[in-house]
């Protein structure tokens, strides 16, 4: 213990630590899916800020150990960002910085029962606020959030029908730091059993009160994943690869035949022979093919990465231009400023162009499809809108090609799972490469992953479900919570600061005897 002591004694070595330690919850997620450590994660980190001798150090403690959090969870960016990766993870750690500063005046010390009890509801509104800053996609967008380690896990999709991945973060942060003061506070511990009761009834109370989807129909999408295709003229060949796949499929009575993302590398009205070719797939299997176009248009300028649906006869004018970009890799921010990014990574030479509306497509046989496109998935409230602009199905287009021996494969097909809890709707993620998966309307994995080394056309039997769940209908209202929790906290502190203090009365002292003193008898 004294070793430990002395280690944390020394401002780097304790920033390390924190650091370290705040990188922990990464192994909640894809690969290792360790989901059960997401509720133990942050106890570590926690106990350390705890610790800190003064509010300046419970912010730099937070600080390093959102700076950890965010490297581990986004490490698989390093051959793109290089030094970037550590430069963005310092600048959005700063965000972790007060909340660091909220352990220690919660938690510090030895904290009544009454401000346990506060802790253990301020610090998870504390850590959705952060969640739901870095989720703007100026910043990064929502990937690495901490309830999105719990997608394997039914009692969590039950939750997110009702919250959505907001409601899981709150949730598993409040069992962190229920944990943290049973190990660290003994004074509090009824508040804290008192919270991880709460959690438990909240989690059965979903369970049993949430609507569940109704299946009331199914459908048939086949999926084509190529994988990696190398060379000059990998484009072509590509095609060539996703063309043989997709001939495969005639015959297997298919609704709709799915290609991931920039599977066609050439703008359709530009090539017309290309257009032709995929019509001709169509007619073969039957069923719609949804390509995805990444090049420059030839109707306006600039480049674009959209879904475009292919029928019988050609293009049918159904096309989604994607909308949110992911920084460096689709586009530069502040391009004037930071343009020396390409020079040292593999950053947007040029940046895409954005599109400006989300689009349900009608793809026949009844079947309206709301497509995303990549780092789209990752944004509850996109897949929340197509739902209720009618999509039946979620479609996601993907490629990992730059990444596939990380988890960020993993870590990508496994956010579908919660989009499809979350909205009530199946959703089909495609990849170009990486893995491919479907899920049914309740958040649940049909059939096995398509691997980042598979080379495949597969066919999913994918169940419908209509109606809108909780979180459809009310959206982020956990993180509107936390954030009304904060302002609460903040009155409450601004009121204590502003109330006038009352002085103390001067102790009384009683005075010395003297020899002079002689004590009063009593007159018989």
């Amino acid at each position: 213990m004294r070793t430990i002591n002395r280690l944390l004694t020394s401002p780097w070595r304790r920033s390390a630590a924190a650091a370290l330690l705040g990188a922990l919850p990464v192994l909640a997620f894809p690969a290792p899916s360790l989901w059960w450590f997401a509720y133990v994660a942050l106890v570590p980190w926690i106990l350390l800020a705890r610790s800190a001798p003064t509010g300046r150090r419970a912010a730099y403690d937070g600080w390093c150990g959102g700076f950890g959090f965010l490297v581990a969870v986004h490490h698989w960016l390093l051959p793109s960002l290089h030094v970037f990766i550590f430069l963005i993870a310092a600048l959005l750690g700063l965000l972790w910085a007060p909340w660091g500063l909220l352990v220690r005046r919660l938690l510090g010390g030895v904290p009544s029962p009454r401000r346990a009890a506060a802790a253990l509801l301020v610090l998870p509104s504390a850590w959705l606020a952060v969640e739901l800053v870095r989720s703007w996609q100026g910043l990064g967008g929502p990937w690495g959030m901490l309830g999105a380690s719990q997608w394997q896990v039914e009692p969590a999709l039950r939750l997110a029908s009702v919250g959505g991945v907001w409601l899981l973060s709150f949730l598993v942060v409040a069992v962190n730091a229920a944990v943290a003061v049973l190990v660290a506070v003994r004074t509090a511990r009824v508040p804290a059993v008192a919270s991880l009761v709460a959690t438990a009834a909240v989690a059965s109370a979903a369970w049993g009160w949430a609507p569940r989807p109704e299946v009331d129909g199914r459908v048939r999408i086949a999926v084509v994943q190529p994988g990696v295709v190398a060379g000059t003229d990998s484009g072509d060949r590509r095609f060539d690869e996703e063309e043989r796949l997709t001939r495969r499929l005639a015959g297997q009575d298919v609704d709709l035949v799915v290609w991931g993302e920039s599977s066609v590398g050439s703008d359709l009205a530009g090539r017309p022979a290309l257009a032709r070719r995929l019509a001709a797939l169509s007619r073969a299997t039957g069923a719609d093919v949804l390509v995805n176009v990444d090049a420059r248009r030839s109707d306006r300028p600039g480049i674009y990465k959209s879904a475009v649906l292919v029928g019988p006869d050609g293009p049918t004018g159904g096309r989604y231009d994607k909308m949110r970009l992911v920084p460096f890799g689709e586009y530069i921010p502040a391009r004037s400023l930071l343009g020396w990014a390409t020079s040292v990574g593999r950053a947007a030479g040029e940046d895409r162009r954005r599109g400006t509306a989300q689009t349900v497509l009608d793809v026949g046989h009844g079947l309206r499809v709301g497509p995303l496109i990549c780092f789209e998935t990752a944004f509850p409230d996109m897949s929340r809108h197509l739902a209720e602009d009618g999509a039946d199905v979620l479609l996601g287009q993907s490629s990992t090609s730059s990444f596939q021996h990380s988890w960020a494969p993993g870590q990508h097909a496994s956010l579908a799972a919660l989009r499809a809890a979350e909205t009530g709707r199946p959703m089909v993620h495609a990849t170009l490469t990486g893995v491919t998966a479907v899920y049914g309307p309740d958040g649940r994995r049909l059939g096995p992953w398509l691997g980042t080394g598979a080379r495949a056309a597969r066919v999913y039997d994918v169940p419908l479900a209509h109606g809108s769940t909780p979180y459809g209908r009310y959206g982020d209202w956990p993180a509107l919570g936390a954030l009304l929790v904060l302002a609460a906290l903040a009155v409450t502190e601004g009121v204590r600061a502003l109330r006038p203090r009352r002085p103390r009365p001067a102790p009384r002292v009683p005075r010395a005897r003297t020899a002079h003193d002689s004590p009063v008898r009593p007159s018989r």
